[in-house]
């Protein structure tokens, strides 16, 4: 572990409160008999069930999706199928759908259950699967499930693109000052799969609350695609970043010397992963491993200014891309369907969320 700080002494990692919402809890692990609760949502949990629908088509030598493994059958292809002419496949795709929207259905009551769950009055859904026509049935299909179950409860697609409503989410976990000395930050996604950077801007001169930012630029590093080290991926990670920087001086944005990071796992208040980091390449949890320090070793300085370095969860950075579009509620969560089922529950603390309790305090 670093002896040093790892932020730049303008927060915590992994803060339970941000400048907009409290995280009541996130990273929740549900387990039953059968295991984890939160693999039968996932994207590997989507792919059983579409091969458990293709098997007796294939015995009998008539799957429309010929010898290719479920898991190499991509979203966009589904999405085709789903929408041609051949009915059977149609079919096959539909009944893998409604499977999962069940089991999404299952696994956000269980978590609706929990104390830290209690009084949720919205989820959004984010992660990889979102960005398909089946996967907003398979949420479209869950929430009616729900509703018809008795659950007061609003279950909708994450309204950025996923690839980059983690980024966006990491002006929220920023200081509320750096907005005003600055028109950009530095963000990073680090996912089981991909590592995504990129230069975000808040835009608060076209809404305040945030609901304009954008990623002006980013760059992708799929690095489950070769085998990485630790060292190499934080390595490449930092190569990524300078680059960034490098474009981003040269248009002549104002970039703050902020990093913002959302990472799998449990994250510690020194920026050490406590676990669910075991995706990523190497031992991310490790005690003599920190990633913030890492950053701040490789980039020292951002326009001439100290770096400082803050780290969540992603689900939690998904999820806070929404917070401009969730002022109506005061208890809402986020559910992120990836490699695993990524998961946060927020309470909001601005004025709206204030005025909500105070209305409810006078009805009773």
């Amino acid at each position: 572990m670093a002896d040093e700080p790892s932020t730049g002494g303008i927060g915590r990692h992994g803060a339970g409160r941000l400048p907009s919402v409290d995280v009541d809890s996130y990273n929740v692990e549900l387990k039953d008999e059968d295991g984890f609760v939160g693999d039968r949502a996932s994207k590997g949990a989507f792919q059983a069930i579409l091969e458990g629908w293709r098997k007796p088509l294939r015995k009998s030598g008539d799957d429309p999706f010929g010898n290719k493994s479920s898991a190499e059958i991509s979203k966009k292809q589904l999405d085709e199928i789903l929408a041609s002419d051949d009915a059977e496949a149609a079919a096959v795709v539909l009944g893998a759908v409604e499977e999962f929207a069940q089991e999404l259905a299952h696994v956000t009551q269980r978590f609706l259950k929990t104390k830290a769950w209690k009084g949720t009055e919205a989820i959004v859904v984010g992660g990889g699967f979102r960005l398909s026509r089946i996967g907003e049935i398979a949420i479209a299909r869950a929430n009616i499930i729900l509703k018809s179950e008795g659950e007061k409860i609003d279950l909708f697609p994450i309204r950025h693109h996923p690839d980059e409503a983690g980024l966006i989410g990491c002006l929220h976990i920023a200081p509320s000052w750096i907005f005003e000395a600055y028109d950009s930050i530095l963000a990073v996604d680090i996912g089981g799969t991909n590592i995504r950077c990129g230069v975000v801007e808040p835009r608060q001169d076209k809404s305040a609350d945030l609901s304009k930012a954008r990623v002006w630029r980013s760059q992708l590093w799929k690095h489950a695609n070769g085998e990485p080290t630790r060292e190499s991926a934080v390595k490449k990670l930092a190569k990524m970043l300078k680059e960034l920087i490098k474009e981003a001086e040269s248009e002549g944005l104002k970039l703050a010397p902020f990093i913002g990071v959302a990472c799998p796992g449990v994250i510690d208040a020194d920026g050490s992963i406590e676990k669910g980091a075991q995706n990523l390449p190497g031992n991310w949890e490790s005690s003599k491993f920190n990633l913030p320090t890492a950053l701040i070793e490789a980039i020292p300085e951002i326009g001439g200014h100290d770096t400082a370095v803050l780290m969540h969860n992603d689900g939690v950075a998904q999820g806070l891309s929404e917070v401009p579009f969730m002022q109506d509620f005061k208890r809402w969560g986020v559910l992120t369907i990836g490699t695993g089922l990524g998961n946060a529950r927020f309470t909001m603390r601005k004025d709206k969320a204030k005025a909500k309790d105070e209305k409810e305090e006078e009805k009773a």
